[in-house]
């Protein structure tokens, strides 16, 4: 099936979140327009479905609705690959994004670890904490347990950097994600576990 819902209510966040690990629909409504564009990015390259409501305390500002909803994403990315028998458990994308160019590598291994080495030259992107773009894949790998790394190569615009960010995720999460056709029923461990 490769799907997953997952709620969560909290004093800060109230989400619904659906994801299947295939294409479909994209509907996204965090309450955070520059969040809302990048989550629409991630899936379109990703090739996932991914439906989104949050209403979040976004008087205050966005990070608990960006945190939540990586914690979210991240349970739910975690749920629907359940067993994780066939995946071909690594990713890798180089994207760029005009001047910006950004690495994202990954293993589905289930430890959770990050490494960030990107800078944004600006505190926002409109109304949006720029700083709010590692505190999501902090949320996420946490939830997923997976092991991320994103290193920037060149950047002036923050917009763009974001962008890259989560396009070059996306590409190396479908390549993850995807089905080794040479050993469909098969753990890619050899622990024996994931």
């Amino acid at each position: 099936m490769r799907e997953s819902a997952i709620e969560r209510k909290t004093n800060e966040t109230k989400i619904k979140l659906y994801l299947a690990l295939s294409e479909g629909r994209i509907e996204i409504k965090s309450g955070c327009g520059f969040l809302d564009h990048m989550l629409t990015l991630f899936a379109s390259h990703a090739g996932f479905s991914l439906a989104l409501d949050c209403k979040g305390d976004t008087f205050v500002d966005y990070h608990h609705t960006v945190e939540d909803v990586g914690i979210c994403l991240g349970k739910a990315f975690a749920d629907a690959l359940g067993e994780k028998k066939g995946i071909s458990r690594y990713g890798f994308a180089v994207v760029p994004m005009d001047e910006s160019l950004v690495l994202s590598s990954l293993d589905i291994s289930g430890r959770t670890y990050l490494v960030f080495d990107v800078e944004f030259p600006t505190q926002k992107v409109g109304d949006f904490d720029t700083e709010l773009v590692e505190e999501f894949w902090a949320a996420f790998t946490r939830a997923s347990q997976t092991t991320l790394h994103f290193k920037m190569f060149s950047g002036r615009n923050s917009h763009h950097i974001a962008e890259a960010v989560f396009k070059s995720a996306a590409r190396a999460f479908k390549q993850a994600v995807s089905v080794d056709p040479s050993s469909p029923d098969s753990l890619p461990s050899t622990k024996g576990i994931l």
